[in-house]
């Protein structure tokens, strides 16, 4: 993997910037999220794991989506999916796919859509995956259930699929169950069966997290060749500063189920404004230096029952003002799309 100053120094060349592109005179957004919102309801009482979380994503292009453990990324994925279950709930937000309403749409319909329209990459796949069905017929299932299709094509484009994502031997893998696959394969596995009904916007769930270096790389050159052969949009989460670099065209970063910066990926590398998004950068190690420490964000992330009523980074931040433990910073324009909820950005 890359490190931080390599990535800032690429600066993502093959990327474009973030302005909005056109196409016939109408806008190319694919995904538009607004106002987002996901509670849930405990015998402590109710929490927003997810609050007021809005965005867009262009046709072919890739959002990625950043921060620590428990800052809301899954679940906001898991919104956009309709998966939440119980004590969880979807309360407030709209969230649109090629103008279609997908949080209006009834279960019988949304069936349609998950799977089809969009699809998502799980973060461990042997989870995901079912343990007692063979990994060509979970792939066969979801073909034979978004695509026309009989049970022998359904079969062929499964094996496809498996070739497609590198998988030696394919005819033979496809009879495999997924605990004789290695991680890298089950991973590729997971994707194939994503992306086996042409799918118009992927969810990549932290894809990498579980695999080696040398596996992650190839994982991730992977979902860019596929996004580029399907030019799907991509919504990519991690955790890692590192990988957002390469797969992302644009970052969002989350804290404490709220949206903290917003920006090209370039821009986010070179000029932070959060406090947050640069104490993350600046704890990255970096190629050519050798601290005897390396940088780390003091405290750790509140629970969700207990965020501040300000800023929910109040507490871990240097720049902290008395008005950010008591007012939540709202959403503001910094630069040319660039912006921050800060009321001291840097």
């Amino acid at each position: 993997m890359l490190s931080t100053s390599d990535n800032q120094n690429q600066s993502k060349d093959n990327k474009s910037n973030s302005s909005v592109p056109k196409e016939n005179g109408f806008n190319t957004h694919l995904v538009k999220v607004e106002n987002l919102e996901t509670t849930f309801y405990l015998n402590s009482g109710p929490f927003r794991a997810v609050n007021n979380i809005s965005y867009s994503i262009d046709k072919g292009k890739t959002l990625g989506i950043v921060g620590e453990s428990g800052c809301g990324k899954s679940v906001t994925s898991f919104s956009l999916m309709r998966l939440i279950e119980k004590p969880g709930k979807i309360t407030n937000g709209k969230f649109t796919l090629g103008g279609k309403s997908i949080l209006d749409l009834p279960e019988k319909e949304m069936e349609d859509v998950r799977g089809g329209e969009m699809a998502m990459i799980f973060q461990e796949p042997m989870t995901a995956l079912n343990p007692v069905l063979t990994i060509g017929y979970q792939i066969d299932e979801q073909v034979l259930r978004h695509k026309k299709v009989s049970p022998k094509e359904a079969k062929e484009r499964s094996i496809e699929m498996l070739k497609l994502v590198g998988i030696p031997s394919p005819e033979s893998r496809y009879l495999n169950y997924p605990h004789q696959l290695s991680g890298g394969m089950r991973q590729r596995a997971m994707i194939a069966m994503a992306l086996s009904c042409d799918p118009q916007f992927l969810i990549a769930d932290e894809p990498t997290t579980a695999l080696d270096v040398t596996i992650q790389a190839q994982i991730l050159e992977l979902i860019q060749t596929l996004q580029s052969q399907f030019h799907m949009s991509v919504q990519f989460i991690t955790h890692d500063l590192g990988v957002i670099s390469e797969v992302s065209d644009d970052v969002l970063v989350m804290y404490g189920g709220q949206m903290c910066e917003q920006t090209t990926t370039t821009e986010l590398f070179l000029n932070p404004r959060h406090p947050y998004t640069a104490a993350l950068i600046d704890s990255r190690p970096k190629l050519g230096q050798r601290p005897s420490r390396l940088k780390t964000i003091e405290g750790s992330v509140p629970a969700p029952h207990e965020l501040p009523a300000g800023c929910p980074f109040v507490n871990r931040c240097p720049r902290a003002k008395s008005e950010c433990s008591h007012q939540k910073p709202p959403m503001k324009s910094v630069g040319l799309n660039h912006t921050v909820a800060c009321f001291n950005p840097l």
